[in-house]
């Protein structure tokens, strides 16, 4: 998902995805993080919150962190049930109207189960993408579904059905058995029901279409189906709201289950990003670090100290700073 559409960040917080991954490979390179700066600066700030889920939440932590920092919430500030959140409405003009992300992507066939490769790492251009959206737009409207193309690998649509549908993001499922993450509602079960028989249509649609055969010709894996994602509605438009900095170096290596790398974007994060925050927060100014796992994510702040609390900082400084990874692995 996007920020780009909100305000800027006016104070600094930084928002980081994949901060730890539950994956063994992850929990094994883990302990040799090189994060220095980052070991300096949870040293600098205060634990404000703690937001815990699991392994099978549909909205991923740092989805749910980054709804929060952008005012993404039901009345009353009351966070979205899980899935829920409609980021497709939120960055649209009209967000009352259901509205959700349609994901070109492979579907992979094991002896025992399916998972999803996404079109972002098949390298899907608009060559591919377009005529199989051309294809399947058809059927859409034919259940009350408008579809749009905004990129070859994310596909608008809108539609009453897209109402109160909980879904699970392509972070959450991508090389993941898919069964457990398919689009349900109790309170629009038909409207579910009608979405997983699009999601049969569009495997037979692709399957069969020229693009396949084209695909498979230059040794690509075929698109053979779509993820939704991010569906629903909500009665008004987002207020503008500083935006988080997110960086995608970890989440893109976490995705690819690629630990070598995403321990070298660590250090490279820590020492061009984390660095700075440090130095903010040992000015006495304001910093907030959101860091997300797949189960839980925790913000700290840089919050004024009393006198008292002050001097137990000094002496607490004066020993080595826990290493970041203690605080990683929790999430």
């Amino acid at each position: 998902m996007s920020a780009s559409p909100m305000a800027s960040e006016a104070l600094p917080h930084l928002l980081v995805p994949f901060a730890s991954a539950s994956a063994p490979e992850c929990r094994a390179v883990g302990p040799q993080l090189a994060t220095p700066h980052l070991n300096a600066l949870l040293a600098e700030l205060t634990l404000q919150h703690t937001d815990t889920g699991d392994d099978h939440s549909l909205s991923l932590p740092h989805e749910r962190a980054l709804a929060r920092a952008l005012g993404l919430m039901q009345s009353a500030g009351t966070p979205y049930g899980d899935g829920l959140i409609p980021w497709a409405a939120a960055q649209s003009n009209s967000p009352a109207t259901p509205q959700a992300w349609f994901a070109p992507c492979h579907f992979q066939v094991g002896m025992e189960q399916v998972t999803l490769l996404p079109g972002e790492q098949l390298g899907l251009d608009d060559a591919h993408a377009r005529p199989l959206f051309d294809a399947l737009a058809p059927f859409c409207a034919e259940d009350g579904i408008t579809l749009h193309y905004e990129s070859a690998t994310r596909w608008h649509a809108s539609g009453e059905v897209l109402r109160g549908i909980a879904c699970a993001s392509l972070d959450r499922v991508m090389g993941r058995p898919v069964d457990a993450w398919l689009p349900e509602s109790p309170a629009n079960p038909a409207g579910a029901q009608l979405l997983k028989r699009l999601q049969s249509e569009a495997q037979m649609l692709f399957y069969t279409h020229a693009v396949s055969d084209a695909r498979e010709a230059a040794g690509l894996h075929i698109i053979n189906g779509i993820w939704i994602s991010g569906a629903g509605a909500r009665a008004e438009p987002l207020a503008p709201q500083p935006v988080p900095d997110m960086p995608d170096t970890l989440r893109q290596a976490a995705l690819r289950a690629d630990w070598a790398a995403w321990q070298a974007a660590w250090a490279a994060l820590d020492a061009t990003t984390m660095k700075p925050l440090l130095d903010a927060a040992r000015r006495g100014e304001p910093v907030t670090l959101t860091l997300c796992g797949e189960r839980s994510a925790q913000r700290w702040v840089h919050a004024p100290r009393s006198a008292g609390a002050r001097l137990g900082h000094f002496f607490k400084n004066l020993r080595a700073p826990a290493p970041a990874w203690k605080f990683l692995e929790a999430l």
